[in-house]
Order: C-alpha cells, then structure tokens, then sequence
C-alpha cells in the first residue's frame, strides 16, 4: 500500500508544501520514503473548523450508528494486514509480536467504546420528575445528561504508535462520545499514522458519516498542533507524552479567551515498594519481575517503575545483587527516537551524577549499536532513604531503561518517602499479608499520590476494561479526576446539560419519558430502567 506523506483533511489529501521530513529507522538511522509533507497553519484550522461542522450532525447519530462507526474502524485496521505492522516496525523498531499485540489491543479497544456507546447508559441520565404539587413551592421538571463536548484534537504518542496514537484510547473514547477528531501525527511513525488515518476515513464514509468527522494533520507539536490547540473552534485536547510539550499545551488552552481542558498524561516514576517479609519469602522472584518490569519496551512505558523501596538489611542485599546480575547481562537495545535517548541519557546521568548515589550495575555498551546513537543499555542505581528525602531532583524520571533502588533505614522512611512523591500514574507494594494489613500508613499515602495502587505485582501492562484507571495527581496527567484508559475514559469529552420544563417531544432519546433506548437512569434518586 504506497503512502502518500499527505494530510488527510475531511476524507481529502493535503498539499504538498516546502516543509518535509522523513520517518527515520531507529536500527540504522536510515531515512524512509516517503517525504512527509508538514500542514500548514491554514490546513490545520481548516480541519478543524470542519470538525466543528461536523460536531452537529455527529451529535445528532445515535449510539448504534457510533459503535458501527467504531466497529468499521477496526476492521479496516485488522485488513490493513502486514503491511501496518511492517510499517511501524520500520519506524519504531519495536519487535514485531509486540506490535501485533499492540495492534490487537487497538481494535479491542475500539469495540469496547462501541459497546459503550451502543448500550448507551454512560450518558448518566437523572431525572427528577415535576412535583406541581409540592408545598412550599413545586419542583419543575428536571432531567440532566452528558452531550459531546464538540471537536476533539489528539496528539499521537510516540511509544504507542497503535493504542495510543491516531486510533487509540483517546481518538475512540472522543468518537464513542460523539465528538469530531483531529489527530495531530506524531513524527516518529508518520507512515503507521497515514495508513491507520486512511483506515479511519474509509470507515467514515462506509458508515455515511460527514466527512469532518476526522481528520489526520502532519506537522510540528510547536507550530501546528499549538495553533489547534488555540483554535476558537477546538472544545477539548487529549495527549499522551513529556511533561514539557503537556505543560506547553496546558498553557495555550488555558491563555486562550475561552479555556478549553487538556486531558495531558505526561510523566510517572511509578514507585514500588518492597516489604521486609516480601524479600524474605520471594526476593529473588521480585528482582526477576521488576527487572522485566523495568526493561518492558526499553524502559519505554508510561508504568516503568523507576524508583524502588526497601528496608535494608541481608535479604535487601540478596534482592539487589539479583537485580543486579540482570542488569549485567541485560543486551543494550534501540529506542524510539534519538531525542529520546538523548534525554534519557541526560536524566540519568543527572540522577546518577548526585552526591549519594553510585550504579549499583550496568549492561554491558555494544559498541556497533551504540555508535548509532539511539541504543540504551539497562542501568540500576542506588541511594538511601535519607539521601533522597534530601535532594527533590532524585524523583526525577528518566524515560528509560533504568531505576533508583533507595534503602531505608525502617518502615517509617519508606512512608515518608511515599508521601515526599509527586503526583504518579501507579504505585506498587509488595508484602506478606500479614504486612499488608499492617501497612495502612504506607497504602493510604500511596492513595493519596497515585491513580492505581498495586499489590504483589508490577505496574506495567494496562488492562483495557470498565475498571481501569490510567491516570493520576499532578504531574502524571492534568486531571486527576479522569482515565485515558477504560470507559470512563469517555467521561473527558463530555459535558452535562440540563434540560427543565421540557415537553417529551423535545426531549433527547435518552430522557424522554418511555426510555426508548433502554437506558439504566437515575430516577428520583433510585436507578432504573423503567419509564419516567
């Protein structure tokens, strides 16, 4: 399937302009064909403003038209075959089974949302029937639901080139919620964007949909993605990456004359703490999982653990020289991106230059993949308790495959410093059941700075389901009232109205009288499926 290196702007191909770039290997630092070539700022806000032109008749299709919508799309994606995952391999390197899963996850996802918005009750429809008769004064008619915010842009990830990127969580949570969207490709995978934008178009016009429905824009973060970031038209963003390019847009939407929400997943440590009696019984199996853990994908995860907690004592030793023998014969591997590695390498450099702190092991360079600038091998540090109370710039995250073990002197030091962390995405306990009963100072103060808490397991690897959240305090994401992942990850591009005094016949479907779509509601307090 050749590509074409042009925007893909309501169902139409772009321009051709004198900005271009080109995909690059990550193995070889080879540029691939084709040229892509950048949107103008004009192009930009026209796709947007014909989203906008779309968000009414979009709004207006039912549940059961989105989830065919959704549906559609994934099985444009699954026809798409081997040459998608050639193709993001080319431009990310990452192993061909992970893609594939990847690949699988991505339209998993797709009809989760679709499920959601055929059953249609994530709307939350409450209604409060009048009460004309209520003394000293009557209740009118009350009956309050969830709209679509309007056009959504979303920013492409760049260690997610599928589930994350142009039909990923936020692209099929903003589409299942009746929202237009404009994805902003990301520069890493531009050819993996275009085939999964054009499988995105196809299925908008098998299912009849308005054109502007979506959109697909190349370009910079900086230039064009800032500017439909301002756009008046723009009602909601959705990101996934660095906390820099996150608090960059944050600020455009927010100086903007009407603010609009960034829903910014940006940047996590994902602490994990191992209890004394936990090290006793399975140290040695903790050290496997967390190297595992640690490594996933070059250490290129959202849910990387990269600081871990212990007591110190003989089986703390035990567990770091385990962790330590890994990490010697772990290969060097590629990352994404040189800017990437570039960063990772400045990070832990810093983290490692500290007073306090010495690599506890290291992998061992091979020169042939390290000269080509985008390798990384796997690193271990150590430091105590009290020296990363000390020093704040400890708890910084190096996007990468290497973690800070900090040893305490007693299970107080670990509370505090729990509860010395920033905002985070997870954070993990591992312990014996007994400890965990006894360590409610230590959960409760994980509660308070993470998203997910979890036990005797490891943060990465994120369930797409109902349950799932994906998100966290400041700085992890923006918002910590909401998930990228699951389906309340719908709730983002949502807005609730209320609609008082209204006749039946100018209801929405979802709040008439009879219930028509079937939907579980909230009536009169009570939640019900019948008429009301």
């Amino acid at each position: 399937m050749p590509l074409h290196g042009l925007s893909l702007i309501a169902g139409a191909l772009g321009r051709h302009s004198d900005n271009t770039f080109r995909a690059v290997d990550p193995a070889s630092n080879a540029k691939l064909d084709p040229e892509f070539h950048e949107a103008t700022e004009l192009e930009a806000n026209q796709a947007i403003h014909l989203a906008a032109g779309a968000a009414a008749a979009y709004r207006a299709r039912s549940g059961a038209d989105r989830a065919k919508f959704l549906e559609a799309i994934a099985t444009e994606i699954e026809a798409l075959g081997d040459a998608l995952l050639k193709r993001a391999h080319e431009e990310t390197r990452l192993p061909l089974p992970r893609l594939t899963s990847e690949r699988g996850r991505t339209c998993a996802q797709l009809r989760l949302f679709a499920a959601v918005a055929r059953e249609g009750s994530w709307v939350d429809a409450r209604i409060d029937p009048a009460l004309p008769d209520r003394q000293p004064q009557p209740r009118p008619d009350l009956r309050r639901m969830l709209i679509p915010v309007g056009p959504v842009v979303v920013f492409g990830s760049s260690n997610f080139p599928l589930a994350f990127s142009v039909a990923g969580g936020d692209t099929a949570s903003a589409l299942a919620a009746g929202c237009p969207v404009v994805v902003k490709a990301h520069r890493a995978h531009p050819g993996t964007a275009e085939l999964v934008g054009g499988a995105i178009v196809r299925a908008a016009a098998a299912c009849g949909l308005p054109p502007g429905v979506f959109s697909l824009i190349h370009g910079g973060g900086a230039t064009v993605g800032i500017a439909m970031v301002k756009h008046p038209e723009t009602a909601a963003v959705g990101f996934t990456g660095s906390q820099a390019a996150g608090r960059a847009l944050m600020e455009a939407a927010a100086a903007r004359p009407h603010p609009i929400p960034v829903f910014a997943e940006m940047s996590s440590l994902n602490p994990l703490f191992v209890l004394p009696g936990a090290l006793k019984e399975r140290g040695a199996a903790i050290a496997s999982g967390l190297f595992a853990s640690f490594t996933l994908g070059v250490g290129q995860f959202c849910t990387k653990p990269g600081l871990v907690f212990a007591v110190r004592g003989a089986d703390t030793d035990a567990f770091a020289e385990k962790l330590a023998e890994a990490v010697r014969h772990a290969p060097c591997a590629i990352m994404l991106t040189a800017g990437i590695r570039e960063a990772f390498h400045s990070n832990r450099d810093a983290i490692t230059a500290i007073d306090g702190v010495s690599v506890l092991a290291a992998s061992q360079p091979v020169e042939d993949i390290e000269d080509l600038g985008q390798a990384a091998r796997p690193i271990v540090a150590t430091t105590t308790a009290r020296n990363f109370l000390a020093n704040p710039e400890l708890a910084t995250e190096a996007f990468g495959p290497f973690t800070l073990l900090v040893t305490a002197d007693n299970p107080a030091e670990l509370v505090a410093c729990a509860a010395a962390l920033e905002g985070q995405l997870t954070a993990t306990v591992h312990g014996t059941n007994a400890e965990l009963a006894a360590a409610r100072p230590l959960l409760s103060a994980l509660e308070t700075i993470a998203g997910r808490v979890v036990l005797n397991g490891f943060p990465t690897g994120v369930e797409v389901c109902p349950a799932m959240n994906h998100g966290g305090p400041f700085p992890a994401t923006s918002d910590v009232r909401f998930t990228s992942v699951g389906t309340a990850a719908i709730l983002r591009f949502a807005r609730p109205v209320c609609y008082q005094g209204f006749d039946d016949s100018l209801l929405p479907e979802a709040l008439k009288h009879a219930n028509p779509l079937g939907l579980l509601r909230l009536v009169d307090g009570k939640p019900t499926r019948d008429k009301a």
